[in-house]
């Protein structure tokens, strides 16, 4: 009798249990053509439960507890919607109204939220997994350059320096899913067929970034596929022997899912000239000899990434990851000795709780292990062939806890403490395990003052064990009404010197020079003021940015004595010392104006003026531009099966100014063609993507000078192809 008894109650507890779930099946479909939408996040409020339509636009959201249930359902490219029920469907038709601006584009940077970007009082940039495919992108460099015009870079066979506003690299933050990425040679580890979105902020104006954003913050978010089964391959083919091969496998099963990518790349080096202009020693008069020496260096590299979550309840989803990057060039034995070998691996976990439905809590610990060395290919007095010398090894330990609480219908605040350790190890500069931790805490109020009016406030806390603490406040205001915005942001920022600029001693052969480390520098600070305004509507949206950036202790090099160089070491060359000498001004404007024309036409163009300034010289920043731009049309047609997509990109810049050789490299402008070709069939989405880079060949074919840099390595006109193929179920 107990028996029966004991199955009787948890037969019914089972079946109480499961009529209290909601599960919730339906299909997302184009309002005007009817046609299914594949790839349709459809998430639900308060809850880390959700999903992403099929390729016939079909979504599953199952075990939501009972009650009143939200989906919110947003894709790119089209307006977002919202689904209430509190009890379980089988059969909901969803219908989403196509829209010509990024403005209902869910963004987590500026504030550490999610909010649409037209609602996020901290002016965000987006470039969209759409706008990537358009233009057929194949690295993030393309991305930054051909789709904003904050961005410029300065390339070399040494490798790439990026500039965000006249600031180069060391003052722009990059995040993977807001994990801070170290190397000299991040870019290069970012995976663009996997690639959801790319938000950028412009200057340090928000409280939740640390150091080395007072230029901006570049965060990749990458793709979070909920099928059962999503499998992708993207091929590139181009001129120069370069070819790109990313492979991407998501399984979601149940509580269960994993994330698996591998990348190749790889190219051949070019010259743009055969002749170097060279100084003879005897005459001082320049010449020109035969060289192999190359303006872009040929190289291959892997990245390959793991990334499992389990979601034991609705409320509580627990995750661990890692992943590996080598990375070897390929110069010419005739006029190099050495190699340069890059290698890194990161790991993490973390969690995150939903506490109820006004609170959750987010903790994760996360480790970046980069190395550099030097592979030699030319025997010498200290090195034969395959050795190797670590030129430089960083190692970054991160912690972090963060809470984000719903006080009312007016405030939401957000508050946590971030904890950092890195440790840098250097052969070639005889540097060992030299160390440095930061500690920060730090708070943010998200406001709501009345209707139209919101203000983001917040205070950023930061102990250094060298360089003691400081205090970095932030605020932002946003006025709306009707299709106008009005922003306004006060932020200041905080850069301690990294480990190798304080212990590291390196030597330029091209200079003849040696540079050396200073244990006395100082941290660099700078205040940033940003004026946004944005008008948008249905099928058009114009903004304007001004904003004012100035930095104090800059870090620069110092020429010193040969009885002073004698106190560090013994040098058989100048020496420079690393030392804080230059106080900075950069202003300037961006404009960006996007508009749809009718029957699948597009344009858009953007603007940047740049005035970066050395205070103390009266020169311009060292690698600046004054002024640089970018124009798009497309246009785009679907008939169900197929569709075709068809796009200009002209992207140009002015001179670049380089404050070490007191030298101008020219301007330039450059166009790409492309078109897209997308088959949808039933589990099935064939992507195939033919154009030509450079589509008016130009190029900066003077003969190689190192203190001349080229303006630009494009190899000239290009073609490529490219094919995605992607099974969805």
């Amino acid at each position: 009798m107990l028996q029966k008894t004991v199955w009787a109650f948890s037969l019914a507890f089972v079946c109480c249990v499961a009529s209290a779930q909601v599960t919730v099946k339906g299909r997302v479909l184009d309002a005007e053509t009817g046609e299914p939408l594949a790839g349709v996040n459809v998430r639900a409020d308060h809850s880390l439960k959700g999903g992403t339509t099929n390729a016939k636009g079909e979504f599953t959201v199952k075990d939501l507890p009972a009650g009143k249930q939200t989906l919110r359902i947003t894709h790119v490219g089209y307006e977002p919607l919202r689904y209430s029920t509190s009890r379980s469907a089988a059969n909901v038709v969803l219908r989403m109204t196509e829209s010509h601006n990024n403005l209902g584009q869910v963004v987590v940077t500026g504030t550490g939220t999610h909010r649409r970007m037209a609602d996020s009082p901290i002016p965000v940039n987006v470039i969209t997994a759409k706008d990537i495919r358009d233009a057929n992108i194949g690295t993030l460099e393309e991305a930054l350059t051909k789709l904003t015009s904050s961005f410029s870079f300065s390339t070399s066979g040494m490798g790439t320096e990026m500039l965000i506003n006249g600031l180069n690299s060391n003052y722009i933050l990059i995040l993977v899913n807001g994990r801070k990425m170290i190397g000299d040679d991040a870019l290069m580890r970012v995976d663009m067929a996997n690639v959801k979105r790319i938000e950028i902020l412009n200057g340090s104006a928000s409280a939740l970034y640390g150091s080395d954003a007072i230029g901006g913050v570049v965060n990749i978010i990458t793709d979070d596929s909920r099928n059962s089964v999503d499998a992708s391959s993207t091929t590139r083919v181009s001129n120069h022997g370069r070819f790109t091969e990313s492979v991407n496998l998501d399984v979601n099963a149940g509580k269960f899912s994993s994330y698996t990518s591998y990348r190749r790349q790889q190219s051949e080096g070019w010259q743009l000239n055969p002749m170097a202009e060279t100084v003879n020693k005897k005459t001082k008069e320049t010449e020109l000899k035969p060289t192999d020496k190359q303006a872009f260096t040929g190289f291959y590299a892997n990245t390959m990434s793991q990334h499992f979550s389990f979601a034991p309840n609705n409320r509580t989803t627990l995750y661990a990851q890692g992943s590996y990057y080598n990375f070897l060039t390929k110069r010419p034995v005739s006029e190099y000795k050495y190699n340069l070998y890059h290698t890194n691996y990161t790991y993490g976990f973390g969690m995150k709780y939903m506490v109820n439905k006004r609170a959750y809590i987010d903790a994760d610990f996360y480790s970046d292990n980069y190395k550099s060395s030097y592979d030699y290919i030319k025997e010498d007095k200290e090195f034969k062939v395959g050795d190797k010398e670590t030129r430089k090894e960083v190692t970054l330990y991160r912690g972090n806890i963060k809470s984000i609480v719903k006080l009312n219908e007016w405030n939401k605040l957000s508050a946590g403490l971030e904890y950092l350790d890195e440790k840098l190890t250097s052969e070639s500069d005889k540097v060992s395990d030299k160390t440095l931790y930061t500690l920060a805490l730090y708070a943010q109020d998200e406001w709501k003052i009345t209707k139209g009016l919101e203000a983001v406030i917040g205070m950023r806390y930061i102990y250094n064990e060298t360089f003691g603490d400081h205090f970095t406040p932030t605020a932002s205001l946003m006025y709306k009404e009707g299709a106008f915005r009005t922003r306004f942001s006060f932020a200041t920022g905080f850069r301690t010197p990294a480990l190798s600029q304080i212990y590291g001693t390196n030597y330029s052969k091209k200079e003849n020079r040696y540079t050396i480390g200073n244990l006395e520098l100082d941290p660099e600070e700078s205040k940033n003021f940003t004026l946004n305004m944005e008008y948008t509507k249905a099928w058009f949206s114009a903004s304007l940015t001004g904003y004012l950036n100035n930095v104090k202790n800059m870090l620069w090099y110092l020429p010193i004595s040969d009885e002073e160089a004698a106190k560090y070491g013994t040098f058989d060359a100048p020496v420079q010392q690393r030392a804080n000498l230059h106080k900075v001004r950069v202003k300037g404007a961006n404009v960006n104006v996007n508009a749809y024309l009718g029957l699948g036409f597009n344009v858009g163009a953007g603007y940047s003026l740049i005035d970066g300034k050395n205070l103390i010289t009266g020169k311009r920043l060292d690698k600046s531009i004054k002024y640089a731009g970018n124009v798009n049309a497309q246009w785009a047609k679907n008939w169900g099966l197929y569709g075709l997509n068809i796009n200009m990109v002209g992207r140009g810049q002015g001179q670049r100014y380089s404050e070490t050789y007191d030298y101008h490299s020219s301007g330039f402008m450059l166009w790409d063609l492309n078109t897209g070709h997308t088959f949808n069939l039933k589990y099935l989405i064939l992507n195939a993507g033919l154009g030509v880079e450079n589509l008016f060949d130009w190029r900066d074919d003077r003969p190689w000078n190192s203190s001349k840099p080229y303006a630009t390595v494009t190899p000239g006109r290009a073609f490529y192809a490219s094919l995605t193929v992607r099974f969805r179920k």
